[in-house]
């Protein structure tokens, strides 16, 4: 059971990364790009990326990433590894509610009203628009940010005290 717990692991440091990595390319540089943009341009590349990152690509690593922590966390657990277990645990908690919570509750709203909005003809309409989008969401984004790479640290952590255990 321990190769189990150990490639769960593993791979929770895997999803953890890619998350935190995806998080973090858009705190970082397409946000960024978005608003040195048109904001016709703009608003128009966000609805087409918030249509194309539901894929099959990105939901495994989004919706699996606090599962497999729990699932190796309860192995670990099994084994009498009770820092590693809790260290997986905390990942996962810091994931659940820093990133997939506050998906939920302020991302996803966004981009919904998003798709729902008519690219204003008016230049300045459409920069209101963009920038009443682009601000809130950009810092929210910025939470899922900090909370994927704390909980990417919390599991390298469980690495480190499975390796010493």
């Amino acid at each position: 059971m321990t190769s189990l717990a150990l490639a769960l692991t593993i791979v929770t440091l895997a999803l953890a990364g890619a998350m935190a990595g995806f998080f973090y390319a858009y705190s970082m540089s397409v946000m960024w790009a978005l608003d040195a943009v048109d904001p016709k341009a703009a608003i128009a590349a966000m609805q087409s990326i918030n249509i194309v990152v539901r894929n099959a690509i990105f939901f495994p690593a989004f919706f699996g990433t606090p599962v497999v922590a729990l699932v190796a966390a309860g192995l670990w657990w099994k084994q009498g590894a009770g820092q590693v277990a809790l260290l997986l645990a905390l990942a996962a908690i810091v994931y659940l509610v820093g990133t997939f919570l506050v998906t939920i509750v302020a991302n996803v709203p966004m981009n919904e009203a998003l798709a729902i909005a008519t690219i204003p003809a008016d230049p300045e309409q459409a920069r209101t628009l963009w920038q009443d989008y682009s601000r809130p969401w950009t810092l929210w984004n910025h939470v899922r940010t900090i909370a994927s790479f704390a909980s990417l640290l919390l599991v390298g952590w469980a690495l480190y005290a499975a390796g010493q255990a």
